[in-house]
């Protein structure tokens, strides 16, 4: 059977899948009309546009009937607020881009950010919350559709305490409890937050693969059980002081989420009995840990001008020592040693000079220098393998033609760049960034080489306010990936059993893109809800895929590299409205369905292909009965099938994730404790994989073997009291 052949037999279920999908559409449109059509009813109340500036305030006193314990508690009673919990930097440096402002101020941190601190901010502590819908040259943030803007009290002296316990529940009975702890204020000019939490990650994973030979005549049946024992530990401060004319902020973070992971397999060959399988037993010690230190200075002139200053310098570890055992009634043999090591320092500064130019037009300069080291190596020992056994990998013999005893990958970056607002009048913005980017990467070890790169990264965003209510916005840019500098050496492949590593090339670039967008938000009255719509086309050069680097057609081998040119559209459509006009001022639904689609010329198949999803569905639920201090919901999200697809040099998989249900009911009690009962996956859902061997090179079409997997966690509930002092 080739790879046609097999695609044909699933076009039935397509059809079924884009009726449901119509369905799905048709709904939304029809709730967007009765909610227009019936908001109207509803008493005014905080949310609406403030003036001319586009933005939407919603004092602290509109959430104290819902008794928020933390800013994100208040935040998501906000109907159309989607954070992307960014750092800014999207991956290159520290950047200019994001959506969350604390004090109108951004974070300079990456991994301790201002999304991660919205759990940890009392709500006490908050004054009022903005939602900033235009553009300013006065915001520390550019180029998000809203910008969400957490005001905190000014107060002389204030502190406040937030604590939460909670306890895990999973399918197999373990137990698994974490805790964190906040301690936040302000005393005259210095304001203060420390934080210190364990985070429950314990998951207990069951697979079962089926594997078919071509004919669909079934060959195997493994059974995989794996037990991750994980708790994350992380400790943060942020500390800031406001002078007559600066402020200045550091913040630091540890984290350590090291654990240990046991696999256990059972492999049952037919059709012989399956009554003595084959066994093996893995074990997976990872060590992983990191730290973050960053900090600001802005120095205002006194005609209005800004200087400021950042910085981030962070280290992250992730090693691992994976053993595999072949397993017998009488003893236990070492067939297999990955030894994986990985170290990435950053080191970024980054400076502005902004003023205005004039009432309606503002400009700032900027420069970014940063600096991105990988250190890794891989120790791969086999017991297969004929040579002297090696202390060093495990006492097996080495594989030297995958192991990489050191490698060295740097990127030293520059970039420079100009933004100029310009408010074109009262109802339309025009933003324009220019941005130009040099760098060097090198790499030493198991290849020594050195590149360099040059960047032209224009951008456009163009706001038009036509009504209070109703914005349009489009954009245009230039866009540059991050490299993941893993791809540039050999690293340990923990998914494919038949595939122990996957080869680096030093000779993989940047995709560039170029992004077009456009996007209208309708605020429906009186605070009512938000409906919006954004479509996008992508242009992009260098696709990143799998590439053949085959020296033979006996030794088929491939590693990530560029394809070439490839498309990628679709569009976004959102819905989240308050059902007052049912009689429940207090419950708010959300629903969003989002197409993709994409294509790029794949060299190993010979044919273009889809490399990106097909898009997902969401249905989320709130209900707010203040006079009980209770809430209760859901969120249901689908991801729409026929989307990811990976293609390797002899192998094509498919991936499949199941519908995730969340259920959650929440109580205030003894007048400041919470208590939240959660239930995560409730339907069980499972992520299954489709893979698909070939014999040779997978665009050749000849099948040899069909591997079906699903594996899941199973449903998980989670206790959680909080409290704020």
């Amino acid at each position: 059977m080739t790879i046609r052949q097999f695609v044909r037999q699933t076009i039935g279920t397509r059809q079924l899948r884009i009726t449901a999908l119509t369905l799905a559409i048709c709904s939304a449109n029809l709730l967007q009309t009765q909610v227009q059509a019936q908001v109207q009813a509803q008493e005014a109340m905080p949310g609406e546009v403030a003036g001319d500036d586009s933005t939407v305030i919603y004092p602290a006193s509109f959430f104290d009937q819902y008794t928020p314990v933390s800013a994100n508690d208040m935040i998501t009673r906000i109907p159309g607020v989607s954070l992307n919990n960014n750092n800014g930097g999207g991956g290159r440096g520290l950047g200019s881009g994001g959506d969350l402002l604390i004090d109108g101020k951004r974070i300079a941190g990456k991994d301790n950010s201002a999304s991660s601190q919205l759990t940890r901010i009392a709500a006490n502590q908050v004054e009022r919350i903005e939602i900033i819908r235009g553009s300013s040259g006065t915001m520390d943030v550019r180029g998000a559709s809203q910008v969400v803007n957490i005001v905190l009290k000014e107060s002389s002296n204030r502190s406040s305490i937030s604590a939460e316990v909670n306890t895990d529940l999973h399918r197999d009975g373990q137990l698994d409890p974490g805790a964190s702890l906040s301690y936040g204020g302000q005393s005259g000019d210095f304001n203060y937050l420390f934080n210190i939490q364990a985070d429950p990650q314990y998951s207990h994973s069951e697979r079962t693969e089926y594997s078919y030979q071509p004919d669909f005549t079934l060959d195997e049946i493994l059974e995989d059980d794996s037990i991750r024992d994980k708790t994350a530990f992380e400790t943060s401060m942020n500390l800031g002081y406001d002078f007559e004319r600066d402020r200045i902020q550091l913040n630091a973070l540890f984290a350590d989420e090291s654990h240990p992971l046991a696999v256990r397999r059972n492999f049952f060959s037919l059709p012989a009995t399956t009554q003595n399988p084959r066994r093996e037993f893995e074990e997976t010690d990872y060590e992983s840990s990191n730290w973050e230190i960053g900090g600001n200075h802005e120095h205002n002139f006194a005609n209005g001008h800004r200087l400021q200053f950042l910085f981030v310098v962070n280290e992250e570890v992730r090693d691992s020592v994976r053993e595999r055992f072949a397993v017998t009634d009488a003893n236990s043999s070492k067939n297999l040693y990955l030894e994986s090591n990985r170290r990435t320092r950053e080191r970024i500064g980054q400076g502005t000079y902004s003023w205005r130019l004039s009432e309606t037009q503002d400009m700032q300069l900027g420069l970014e220098r940063a600096q991105t080291i990988l250190d890794s190596s891989l120790f791969y020992g086999s017991g297969t393998a004929s040579g002297t056994p090696s202390p060093a990998y495990g006492n097996l013999v080495p594989v030297l033609s995958a192991s990489n005893p050191g490698s060295t990958v740097e990127e030293m970056r520059y970039e420079g760049f100009a933004v100029h607002n310009w408010m074109l009048n009262d109802k339309m913005t025009l933003e324009s960034t220019l941005l130009y980017e040099t760098s060097t990467i090198t790499q030493s070890g198991a290849a020594s080489r050195s590149r360099d790169f040059d960047f032209v990264r224009p951008k456009l965003d163009y706001r038009y306010d036509m009504t209070s209510s109703v914005q349009l916005r489009a954009t245009v840019e230039r866009a540059v990936s991050q490299l993941s500098f893993e791809s540039f050496t050999a690293t340990a492949n923990n998914s494919d059993l038949d595939k122990e590593t996957d080869a680096g090339n030093p000779d993989l670039v940047q995709e560039k893109e170029i992004r077009y967008e456009f996007a209208v938000e309708y605020r429906l009255p009186n605070d009512g809800g938000v409906l919006s719509s954004r479509a996008f086309y992508r242009d992009i050069d260098d696709v990143i895929g799998k590439i053949d680097i085959s020296t033979s057609p006996d030794k088929l081998n491939s590693a990530t590299g560029n394809l070439g040119n490839g498309k990628r559209y679709g569009i976004y459509m959102d819905a989240s409205a308050r059902l007052g006009f049912l009689g429940l001022p207090d419950a708010v639904l959300t629903t969003s369905v989002n197409l993709f689609d994409s294509y790029v010329f794949d060299p190993i198949l010979g044919e273009d292909r889809r490399f990106n999803g097909r898009g997902n569905t969401s249905l989320g639920f709130r209900h707010d009965i203040p006079a009980l201090g209770l809430n209760y919901g859901f969120n249901y999200n689908m991801e729409l099938s026929g989307g990811t697809k990976d293609v390797d040099i002899s192998s094509i998989e498919r991936h499949q994730p199941g519908p995730m249900l969340s259920l959650f009911i929440s109580k205030v009690a003894f007048e400041s404790v919470t208590f939240r009962l959660e239930s995560m996956n409730t339907l069980s859902s499972e992520f299954c994989r489709e893979r698909l061997r070939f014999a040779g090179v997978s665009g050749a079409g000849v099948l040899d073997e069909i591997e079906d997997s699903c594996n899941g966690n199973g449903q998980k509930l989670a206790l959680k009291v909080r409290t704020t002092f």
